[in-house]
């Protein structure tokens, strides 16, 4: 008798981003809309140090600070690294350095991208200045870059600056993505390749004997490896829940609906699900429930109840 394959391990690529509108205070509003002017904007702290980017709090007295200066578009490398293998969306396609320069005026550095034909081109203490974007709009992608300067170039000093400019920058949005390969390994491929059989498969502790929904794979409170595969469910119990009232970007529900924590039977922690089926101001906690499976879907739409009587609160009230 030969043994069954163990599954395959699945991997999928994975994005994560978190896209939000920032409103921009004084200080930002000027250093952002004066990188659309081609000026580069710090700001004076307490004890007369020039920062820049601008800070709107002084980071040693925690006073509110704004006292803007105009500082050079040349400066000093302080450090760098090489990057030989740029990655979507930095600021060059081809490799370049990663540098923290000191602009001419300034005691703090800036970081920012260094367009050098090889990292024997680059050293502490070369001389640079800003390449400018050919097309500004207020960011910091304003500077396209940095770029071997000469010697001789301007050594600025920091100048008084008011901050005013015409049509200022207020808001930002802040694109914050992360994209890569993730791999669930051994135990929630066998949860995953559960639920595509309509089934719901976790682990359990055989220490603490508490049954995992996902599974993880070890036991974080006794810290053992968890192997013994356990079917829970359908039905569960909401342990607790919210309703929520603000619509997701590309979700397809209507609002107001149901999340809740949902202690399926057997399971020795709760997960996450959907109500359905039920007045959304009917939900409680207590409440019966059982999964709702879509054609071809690769886990339960939603749950809704049972009809079952509701669940006395001693027997879940360990797993909320």
């Amino acid at each position: 008798m030969t043994a069954a394959s163990p599954p395959e391990i699945l991997r999928a690529p994975l994005v994560v981003e978190f896209p939000f509108t920032r409103s921009l205070g004084p200080v930002q509003s000027a250093f952002l809309t004066g990188l659309r002017e081609g000026v580069v904007l710090g700001v004076t702290t307490a004890d007369g140090k020039v920062m820049v980017p601008p800070v709107e709090y002084d980071p040693v007295t925690a006073e509110e600070i704004r006292d803007l200066v105009e500082v050079g578009t040349t400066g000093t490398v302080t450090t760098w690294a090489w990057n030989g293998s740029p990655r979507p969306n930095q600021p060059l396609a081809t490799p370049f350095a990663w540098v923290l320069v000191r602009l001419d005026g300034a005691d703090t550095a800036i970081l920012h991208a260094l367009d050098a034909p090889g990292p024997e081109a680059v050293t502490t203490g070369m001389r640079v200045r800003v390449r400018w974007a050919a097309e500004r709009t207020g960011a910091i992608t304003d500077i396209a870059c940095f770029e071997p300067a000469g010697d001789g170039e301007e050594h600025g000093e920091a100048a008084p600056h008011s901050g005013e400019f015409g049509d200022a920058v207020t808001g930002i949005i802040a694109e914050a993505r992360l994209d890569y390969t993730y791999s669930p390994g051994r135990a929630q491929t066998a949860y995953i390749a559960g639920l595509s059989e309509q089934k719901t498969i976790g682990e359990r502790c055989p220490s603490c004997h508490k049954v995992y929904v996902p599974p993880r794979g070890a036991c974080p409170t006794c810290g053992v490896a968890t192997t013994d595969r356990v079917e829970v469910g359908p039905a569960g119990t909401v342990t607790t829940y919210c309703i929520v009232n603000i619509k997701a970007k590309n979700l397809d529900i209507e609002v107001p609906y149901v999340y809740a924590h949902i202690a399926l039977d057997g399971a020795g922690l709760a997960l996450h699900g959907r109500i359905g089926g039920i007045p959304y101001d009917q939900v409680r906690m207590g409440l019966r429930v059982e999964p709702v499976w879509t054609e071809g879907g690769r886990y339960p739409d939603h749950y809704r109840p049972t009809g079952e009587p509701d669940a006395d609160y001693d027997v879940y009230k360990e797993l909320i």
